[in-house]
């Protein structure tokens, strides 16, 4: 018998993969199923590229409206009393630099279901988040990256 994922998360991060979930259930499930009403007016489906791409977004929505379900139902909130003060775990900031002279980067460690670089939330399972978690302010430390080893130096943590 296979255990379900746990999706570690913040409580902000749940309740907007909530928020995602009802906008595909009430608004774009709609939208997509009008698109294939539509695209199958226009009459032999064997050519009707209009149809097979309404499809193909029926099947995304549908997929994503899952995967979110699954990560919603499975979800672990990330409680702020469970986290140990001055060491670097999930739902903390982190800022570091990069040696022998980087620029200094901040990142949140969060869990996979609502990482997002651009936003400077990065996912647990990451080279860079394993390689900090567990560690404090001051500690250099090594991290393994796709472009080869890098070193860098805790400088904060919130």
């Amino acid at each position: 018998m296979s255990t379900e994922k746990v999706f570690p998360m913040t409580k902000e991060g749940k309740e907007k993969l909530e928020q995602e979930l009802e906008h595909l259930k009430s608004v774009k499930r709609k939208e997509v199923v009008e698109r294939i009403k539509i695209a199958r007016s226009f009459g032999d489906l064997s050519e009707n590229s209009e149809y097979d791409s309404a499809k193909e977004e029926q099947a995304f929505v549908e997929g994503r409206i899952t995967t979110l379900e699954n990560m919603i139902r499975n979800a672990k909130i990330i409680q702020e009393d469970e986290m140990v003060t001055g060491i670097v775990s999930l739902g903390k900031s982190v800022t570091f630099v990069e040696l022998p002279n980087g620029e200094e980067e901040t990142y949140t460690i969060v869990g996979s279901a609502e990482a997002d670089p651009f936003e400077g939330k990065i996912s647990n399972d990451s080279p860079i988040a394993k390689s900090l978690l567990g560690h404090k302010v001051d500690d250099q430390v090594s991290v393994q990256t796709p472009g080869g080893e890098m070193s860098v130096r805790i400088t904060n943590i919130k």
